[in-house]
């Protein structure tokens, strides 16, 4: 249960800090209104305040939580962007999600 809370709890934190990044880039590049800027604030700080609610080391959490990123940036490429994901993405998404599993929930010493 401990796993699937903690997966939960990063997707999550993956979906505001893009969110957070992803209204910005609306504004500079795709000329959108500037009002984004205020939910990008909200959603980084959303972000930060999601890291935080993990029980272990930060940098274990900060070194984790990327291979969750990069699944979700992955997702987000597809669902968002509309461009499919190949292969190798997938292939990438999946070995960085292993990386997570192994120093997420790997055996510690006391």
């Amino acid at each position: 249960m401990i796993e699937a809370k903690t997966l939960g709890l990063f997707v999550l934190t993956a979906l505001a800090e893009i969110t957070g990044c992803y209204l910005p880039y609306l504004w500079l590049k795709k000329d959108g209104p500037v009002w984004l800027l205020l939910p990008a604030a909200a959603s980084l700080a959303l972000f930060a305040w999601l890291l935080s609610l993990h029980p272990t080391a930060a940098g274990r959490v900060y070194a984790a939580y990327g291979g969750v990123y990069i699944a979700v940036a992955i997702l987000w490429l597809w669902l968002v962007d509309s461009v499919r994901p190949t292969a190798w993405d997938l292939l990438g998404s999946a070995v960085a999600l292993l990386g997570m599993a192994i120093i997420m929930f790997g055996p510690r010493r006391a």
